[in-house]
């Protein structure tokens, strides 16, 4: 008896989904084995990212709102931003209050652009072990400031901070701090201190005006509320920065009284009650 037997069936075409990967991984090895072509496609990657990158810059002025109050750190300030970057303060603190309910309930109205126009490099941040600092201006006295960076636990108990003591025992050095401000001037394409008449001429006086008590303030106020208002502003259209002994010692301009001053003016140079809100709620999640 014989079997029926049904004839064999013709292999199978490749998919072209399965034709398309094997294409791929063998045009991938080409790639690998080829010096030449490796390289090239390594410069075409970064030269592809780095447009993505730069190009939007050139249309900064446009991205960046111009917020009435905003202007440079003054060099005390700015000395107090430098020793802030050196003490890797920005590893635990952010300033970036994004557009989320709790973080505005909690810090207060959102960033905005124009509050980093003159941070170079900017301090958003990434992580939080300790609170947000972008609206922190203010909201203590300088005492309290004083004593929390000498022994954090003292006025807030729970706290992993570790102290800074030797920051109220060092004499703080400007001795380069017009070249700083030039320096950071061409780094901002000559928007910072070069339309503030002086700033830079007058950099060590104004540090030492502005942590002196009872020091002549009039000019150092003057030049940076011009710069944040206009000449033209009205009498009562004052910049506002910290004045005087800010560290409790009078007799010696220490690293302190700058760190002081740079976090007693964060988020204080916007009136928010002046901001245009009218999409508040369409962006607060």
């Amino acid at each position: 008896m014989r079997r029926a037997t049904c004839p064999a069936a013709p292999p199978s075409a490749p998919s072209s989904k399965g034709g398309s990967t094997v294409s791929l991984i063998k045009h991938h090895e080409k790639i690998e084995t080829n010096v030449f072509l490796l390289v090239l496609g390594i410069f075409i990657t970064v030269a592809t990212g780095g447009l993505v990158e730069i190009v939007p810059l050139f249309s900064i002025k446009s991205t960046i709102e111009n917020v009435r109050g905003m202007r440079p750190y003054t060099p005390l300030e700015l000395a107090g931003r430098d020793i802030y970057v050196r003490e890797g303060c920005y590893n635990c603190h952010s300033q970036m209050v994004r557009p989320f309910r709790d973080e505005i309930e909690r810090y207060g109205h959102y960033s905005l652009a124009a509050e980093s126009k003159f941070d170079h490099p900017f301090q958003w941040g990434s992580k939080r072990t300790g609170p947000d600092l972008a609206r922190v201006g203010g909201k203590y006295s300088n005492d309290w400031h004083t004593r929390h960076l000498i022994d954090p636990r003292s006025v807030v108990p729970e706290s992993i901070m570790p102290g800074y003591p030797h920051l109220a025992r060092r004499a703080l050095d400007y001795s380069d701090i017009g070249a700083r401000m030039a320096t950071l001037d061409v780094v901002g394409r000559g928007e910072m201190y070069t339309p503030i008449e002086g700033a830079i001429d007058n950099a060590a006086a104004d540090l030492e005006a502005q942590a002196t008590p009872d020091a002549d303030t009039d000019a150092l106020v003057a030049r940076y509320s011009d710069f944040a208002f206009g000449a033209d502003r009205a009498e009562d259209e004052v910049t506002t920065m910290a004045l005087g002994d800010l560290d409790g010692n009078p007799d010696v301009i220490t690293e302190m009284d700058a760190v002081v001053a740079y976090l007693q003016v964060l988020g204080t140079m916007v009136d928010f009650t002046q901001v245009d809100d009218g999409r508040r709620a369409e962006w607060i999640r």
